[in-house]
């Protein structure tokens, strides 16, 4: 217990010392997707029944600032150590692969949420948002930090340096949140562009946050918790796996 708690309060330290670049700088790119898009789509019909475009944008800036930064500290803090060599130092301490796992996953929520939170505070000025139900949008905000944080522990272990780390977020990441509904919904899409949709995990994500805020989703609440669930489970048991055999981690 000793050793999760400190590597947990490490890897928080970490992000919190470069606080400017690791929760200002991912505030502020949200705000201004806000601004421009909440400035060129404003008079787009309303997506749901009385909610306009723009309190509909903001649910899905918030999670998809909770997923890529959650992803961005367990994969950086991971390749980091590697290329400097200290990742010794984290893997020497007697500490089981489950309490390994689990200190850095907690640290990505701690980050995501806190992210995600910013986010939120910075867009009420500009567009007041009820709160249909703040149960549903912690839950798939943690479960949803939670799941990106193991994917970002599997793609730093899987890294051998950082150009690796930033073709993952360019290429898998970065396309996956932006085609996951953030910006609009996907009923505005042809039938073929929905089906596809419903492939990409990140899109159950962000529905099943944004249904906490209006009571309304694209697809059932229950179907959309399902899938994120599932893909937990996967993401960390392979992220488990490869921390138990030691794959890249022991040189």
């Amino acid at each position: 217990m000793d050793g999760l708690e400190t590597l947990f309060r490490k890897e928080v330290l970490r992000f919190a010392k470069v606080g400017l670049q690791t929760v200002m700088a991912p505030v502020i790119t949200a705000l201004l997707y806000l601004l421009i898009f909440g400035h060129v789509l404003r008079d787009q019909p309303d997506i749901y029944a009385q909610i306009n475009y723009v309190s509909f944008l903001v649910p899905g800036l918030v999670m998809m600032s909770v997923l890529q930064n959650s992803f961005a500290n367990t994969s950086s803090s991971l390749i980091q150590s590697k290329v400097t060599g200290n990742i010794i130092f984290v893997l020497l301490p007697p500490i089981t692969p489950f309490a390994f796992f689990l200190a850095y996953i907690l640290a990505a929520v701690v980050r995501g949420i806190t992210v995600g939170l910013g986010v939120f505070l910075v867009t009420l000025p500009f567009i007041p948002i009820a709160i249909h139900n703040p149960w549903w949008i912690l839950l798939f905000a943690i479960l949803g930090s939670a799941t990106l944080g193991a994917f970002g522990m599997i793609a730093g272990i899987w890294a051998e340096k950082f150009d690796q780390i930033a073709a993952f977020q360019n290429f898998v990441i970065l396309p996956l949140t932006f085609l996951s509904g953030v910006f609009y919904s996907v009923h505005t899409l042809p039938s073929f562009w929905q089906r596809i949709s419903h492939f990409n995990p990140f899109f159950y994500m962000i529905d099943g946050f944004r249904y906490g805020f209006f009571g309304q989703a694209d697809v059932s609440i229950g179907i959309s918790l399902t899938v994120v669930c599932i893909a937990l489970v996967v993401v960390s048991a392979h992220a488990l796996y490869l921390i138990k055999t030691g794959y890249k981690l022991r040189g």
